[in-house]
């Protein structure tokens, strides 16, 4: 490599060995009402095709608010289990149509669920999510924790600490955490790095609570970053200044 590739790639190994990615199934819709977005999944298979072949083991927690959004409705007034129960089936969904893009993408990929449909998908099993993630599989994790009252942002920072992650990789719509809410306060400013605690000070809602508290206590960082950006995902597991890192 010259001296000017040098310059101009000055980060080109992984500052991550293993990641888990929080996908809101939000971030499947693209800019549709609802669904799953044909031409956002595949920009997303893209950028996660480039991770993996930086030699980074992959594993994502998936939400279904995509899904569930369309019969959110009819399940006003429902028992909160029942719609919980819901959700995590609207997550299955979602975890087996981006394992179907990453097939057709050409990248390796097994769906587990804390679920038991074995007709459909595997259960959750860490050794054998464990041993995916070292064979290069990306592992998609399914149904939240399996329990209702639980977020997949709490799920995600629970597999996340059970597989040994790195960081949890929190993707959003925005570009990372701010001092207030961008589109109402043009004075605000993106915070490229903030602890657990001035978080918390602050009252910026980062997690639910019960997720963000597992984080701190594992000392497992967050970082919050635009997924919709093309090639962000890449630069954050690169270890750029791209979003903003929440830490101990």
């Amino acid at each position: 490599m010259s001296a000017n590739d040098a310059t101009m790639n000055p980060k080109s190994s992984p500052a991550y060995r293993r990641v888990l990615l929080k996908l809101s199934g939000e971030a499947l819709m693209g800019d549709d009402a609802f669904g799953i977005n044909r031409a956002t999944v595949e920009a997303m298979v893209a950028d996660l095709g480039e991770v993996v072949r930086l030699g980074v083991e992959v594993a994502v927690v998936i939400g279904g608010g995509n899904i569930f959004r369309g019969v959110a409705l009819g399940a006003e007034g429902m028992d909160r289990a029942t719609a919980d129960y819901m959700g995590m089936m609207a997550t299955i969904m979602n975890a087996m149509a981006l394992q179907d893009a990453l097939r057709r993408g050409g990248i390796e990929a097994r769906v587990q669920s804390a679920l038991n449909i074995e007709a459909v998908v595997e259960p959750y099993i860490r050794p054998k999510a464990l041993r995916y993630l070292e064979e290069g599989k990306i592992v998609i994790f399914a149904a939240g924790t399996g329990n209702p009252f639980f977020t997949t942002d709490t799920a995600a920072a629970l597999r996340g600490s059970e597989i040994g992650a790195q960081i949890v990789l929190k993707a959003t719509k925005v570009d990372g955490v701010y001092s207030a809410d961008p589109k109402k306060d043009p004075n605000a400013t993106r915070y490229s790095t903030i602890t657990f605690d001035e978080a918390l000070n602050r009252k910026l809602q980062i997690m639910d609570a019960t997720a963000f508290a597992l984080c701190r206590d594992q000392k497992l960082p967050i970082k919050v970053f635009n997924i919709s950006k093309r090639g962000a995902l890449k630069r954050v597991v690169l270890g750029e200044d791209e979003g903003t890192l929440v830490h101990v």
